[in-house]
């Protein structure tokens, strides 16, 4: 059984980073990940706690041209996804994006791929890590979709460029393409100093 942190005092150079939380990626959609709307209410418990502390939320999202080098029709790994201003690269309706909160978009470009938020950029073209280390981010909690893809990417660059992370493990859930690649992903952060916690143990 892994290793889990217990209660976590949000504090000052605290974020939250929401992961890929859009309708493609939920039940119903083109690349929906199984169980993935859940997390919903947990999500937004957790976002409310950091919104009402006043610490920063980011909201991320891929946002693919047409023709994005992922897509299988170019010879990538998924179905077409995402696509920029389409109803299936919306947050789902039931997600609360509170006032104030950054919306960073990824992959945006035809032939660019990225699974990390981190390297994700506002409207004005700064990206999540440039956003966090103006702030003076020491501590990032990470949610959303998929564990084992852009949750594992931005953890692994989050703690490569020093940022104390914490994965809210009740509120993140894997694709699972190979049984237990979520688990595996899991287990992979933990390996490399991330924190296990669930959003209960958040105070």
């Amino acid at each position: 059984m892994m290793k889990k942190e217990h209660k976590v005092v949000i504090q000052e150079g605290d974020a939250l980073s929401v992961t890929d939380m859009q309708l493609d990626f939920l039940p119903g959609g083109a690349l929906s990940v199984p169980g993935g709307d859940r997390l919903i209410p947990v999500m937004n418990r957790v976002i409310e706690l950091f919104h009402s502390r006043k610490r920063p939320v980011f909201f991320s999202r891929d946002w693919h041209p047409r023709d994005h080098i992922s897509f299988k029709e170019r010879g990538g790994p998924w179905p077409s996804h995402c696509v920029a201003d389409t109803p299936g690269a919306a947050f789902h309706p039931d997600l609360k994006v509170p006032e104030g909160a950054v919306i960073v978009s990824k992959a945006d470009r035809r032939d660019s791929e990225e699974y990390s938020t981190l390297y994700a950029r506002d409207t004005k073209g700064n990206t999540e890590k440039e956003l966090l280390e103006k702030r003076g981010t020491r501590r990032l909690f990470v949610a959303g979709l998929a564990t084992d893809y852009c949750v594992l990417n931005t953890v692994v660059e989050a703690l490569r460029a020093g940022i104390d992370t914490y994965v809210l493990t009740d509120a993140v859930c894997a694709v699972d393409v190979n049984p237990g690649d979520g688990e595996r992903a899991l287990e992979k952060m933990r390996e490399m100093g991330a924190k296990l916690t669930t959003t209960g143990d958040l105070t």
